[in-house]
């Protein structure tokens, strides 16, 4: 008599708690930021191709010098510098936003992801103020032996090599995919600020409205912090390769 082995079945996933452990909409949040992180690598990696391919390049030592009510003074970095401490401060400050959701703390909640707002729109307000200063600004440029003042845009970059004229040094025109590529990935950053802002406005109001306090549970005060971060975190690589480098 012959008898069969049974093989005990397993089941990998029956339809209920994802293989995740995380919920469907962070998943989801997930999987956004994976892709919005390939197409900001890849605006970073063609604008490196480009740097790097071209003997002379702005010097941000030299773009970036000015800082708002400072007159002329000589301060390389200090105003970006600025705009990235209060990126990192909102950060911190909606993490504390999490932190008071999971304690189910709505006042806590709100008045952290008022901060968190705060933050974002001083930042977009001192990035306006850059955008403005490089083009308003009138930079001296010798073009085909004329000197001409250019502001910094798509179309005019104001940062060349300098030469002697006159006796005297004068910057020429210099690549022109620098203000394209600036202004760019830099606008695009923005934009993304612009619109966690908005994001975070709607959970204020929601959480005002106790919407969450109502569903027992503040998740969506988690997923609204997870794109938060990721904007923060590629700021970091944007002023690494436009400031730094």
């Amino acid at each position: 008599m012959t008898t069969a082995t049974v093989q005990p079945t397993t089941k990998l996933w029956s339809g209920g708690k994802s293989p995740f452990n995380v919920s469907y909409g962070k998943l989801m949040m997930w999987y956004f930021l994976m892709s919005d992180a390939f197409t900001f690598g890849a605006f970073l990696i063609s604008y490196g191709t480009i740097r790097f391919s071209q003997n002379a390049w702005a010097d941000p030592n030299y773009v970036f010098n000015a800082f708002p009510l400072a007159g002329h003074a000589n301060l390389p970095l200090a105003f970006v510098s600025l705009m990235t401490f209060i990126l990192i401060l909102s950060s911190v400050t909606m993490v504390l936003a999490v932190h008071e959701g999971h304690k189910m703390n709505r006042k806590g909640v709100e008045k952290w992801l008022f901060w968190t707002i705060l933050g974002g729109l001083a930042f977009l307000g001192c990035q306006a103020w850059e955008w403005t200063h490089l083009i308003m600004g009138e930079k001296e440029v010798l073009v085909n032996g004329v000197i001409e003042k250019w502001g910094t845009t798509v179309t005019h970059n104001p940062w060349g090599p300098e030469v002697l004229h006159n006796g005297q040094a004068i910057a020429t025109p210099g690549p022109i995919a620098f203000g394209g590529y600036f202004f760019g990935i830099t606008g695009f950053h923005g934009f993304h600020v612009f619109s966690g802002v908005v994001i975070n406005i709607i959970m204020l109001i929601q959480n005002r409205m106790k919407i969450f306090e109502k569903r027992g549970h503040y998740e969506m005060i988690e997923k609204a912090g997870l794109y938060w971060h990721f904007v923060d975190l590629v700021w970091v690589f944007v002023f690494l390769c436009f400031y730094l480098v």
